[in-house]
């Protein structure tokens, strides 16, 4: 079989390698389609904080069962799945208080462990879930993100009136902005980004106002039209938005985090006690793959509009060229191995 391998920062090779066969409580996956996500371009490019090389990468990537080891039903051959890539042990403190996706002991595929840019890829059983024949096979592989977005907003909770405000609309942005018109039916939606072609993309997703801030102030802006938002969503991962929504937050806001900025922002004490906001950080997903597979089912969100190119698994250095040398153009981009 063909795997893509990073070996170390800059050095990514398509090579071949031997099929795998599931160990015991592993089933096999004959990948299908698998998303590249910012934090595989991270690992290529060696700042990734977790990663360790040589790893086949990937970690959005869904497929069909065609083996099984011993302690798996045998019935789960031909079964069409989507793999979520946390790996928990399921004892430490944050197993046990229901934080599986922040264990102590945390592996995640892709990262820790050879993940899904890969033809054949061996995985515990209960991380595979099965997908219904609705959900078509790229709409599965995109169940990964999406959870992404459903753990964020499970962190934070979502009233139907609220009024929220999104800083973002690349892929992950997509992913909450999708989730909060289709699933949750916010009342008002706000997106801020400084790129047309992704507030173009915020506005056929149901974006009720979709605000180029190149040129604007933001607090004025939203000022001068009453809006304050309840709930904020920081989806662009810059250290001066955390600032700006305790500003423009109401009273009584959530304020959600996503994405590993080192750089540090600041922030008044005195402005989150006066409000008394919340703030939610978030990793990954907690155990939001079977929700997520059920927005797709009942046509609460579109893959088919998250996904921006398709290229052949064979073409990924043209993939990851794309990616860096236009990443205005690109939201989802999908290798397909099947």
């Amino acid at each position: 079989m063909k795997s893509i391998i990073v070996e170390g920062p800059g050095q990514m090779k398509l090579v071949e390698t031997q099929v795998p066969y599931p160990r015991g409580g592993e089933v096999r996956v004959r990948v299908h389609h698998a998303g590249i996500c910012g934090s595989d371009i991270h690992i290529y490019h060696g700042t990734h904080p977790f990663v360790r090389y040589p790893r086949v990468i990937g970690h959005e990537f869904a497929g069909i069962i065609d083996a099984v080891g011993a302690g798996v039903s045998a019935a789960r051959v031909g079964q069409r799945v989507a793999v979520t890539p946390v790996i928990s042990c399921g004892e430490c403190y944050q197993c046990r208080v229901g934080r599986p996706n922040v264990c102590a002991n945390l592996q995640v595929l892709g990262v820790h462990r050879d993940g899904g840019f890969s033809e054949f890829c061996c995985v515990p059983a209960d991380l595979a879930h099965p997908v219904p024949d609705i959900v078509d096979d790229c709409a599965a592989a995109t169940v990964e993100p999406f959870s992404i977005a459903a753990n964020m907003l499970s962190r934070t909770g979502v009233e139907p009136f609220e009024v929220a405000l999104v800083y973002g609309a690349g892929p992950i942005g997509m992913t909450v902005i999708q989730a909060l018109k289709g699933v949750h039916r916010v009342e008002k939606l706000i997106v801020v980004d400084h790129i047309e072609t992704r507030l173009n993309w915020a506005r056929a997703a149901g974006a009720d106002l979709a605000i180029d801030t190149s040129n604007l102030e933001l607090p004025g802006f939203l000022a001068e039209r009453g809006l304050k938002p309840t709930l904020i969503i920081d989806a662009a991962c810059h250290p001066s938005i955390l600032e700006e929504a305790i500003e423009l937050a109401s009273p009584a806001a959530r304020i959600g985090l996503m994405g590993f900025s080192p750089d540090p922002s600041s922030v008044s004490q005195r402005k989150l006690n006066a409000k008394e906001l919340s703030i939610f950080a978030s990793r990954l997903n907690n155990r939001q793959f079977p929700n997520v597979i059920n927005w797709m089912a009942g046509g609460q969100i579109n893959p088919a509009q998250f996904i921006s190119h398709h290229f052949p698994f064979t073409s990924v250095h043209d993939a990851f060229a794309l990616l860096e040398a236009t990443p205005a153009d690109c939201c989802k981009v999908m290798l397909d191995f099947a």
